[in-house]
């Protein structure tokens, strides 16, 4: 996956799909079936219509505010990319599922009880 302007230097990543061949939309969908939210975002000179788009828009604090350390961060980074490139396999699905379950359960919500 693309990074565009090719990293970040605050807390949100706007990804570039077209190297995958798939569109924010379905994106952002594959990955809220799998328990990850994301936004469908247009990047930089986008052709796809915005209720389209050709990016998506992450956002680091939920996850830091979690306690998620730089090896979650990697395997989530692993499991988007499995969900996107899986598009419409029910199969992959629940495998990415299960695991955003297992991490997710490491680290409950601050201020939520379990």
């Amino acid at each position: 996956l693309r990074i565009v302007s090719g990293g970040t230097d605050n807390h949100l990543l706007l990804v570039d799909l077209r190297g995958q061949g798939v569109t924010g939309k379905q994106a952002e969908e594959a990955l809220e079936a799998v328990g990850i939210i994301v936004n469908r975002n247009a990047i930089p000179f986008d052709s796809r219509p915005p209720q389209v788009t050709s990016g998506i828009r992450l956002g680091t604090p939920a996850v830091t505010s979690r306690g998620f350390g730089p090896d979650e961060m990697k395997r989530i980074a692993q499991l988007i990319i499995k969900a996107i490139a899986n598009i419409g396999n029910e199969q992959k699905y629940r495998e990415v599922r299960q695991e955003v379950a297992g991490i997710t359960s490491r680290f409950p919500v601050p201020g939520l009880d379990a």
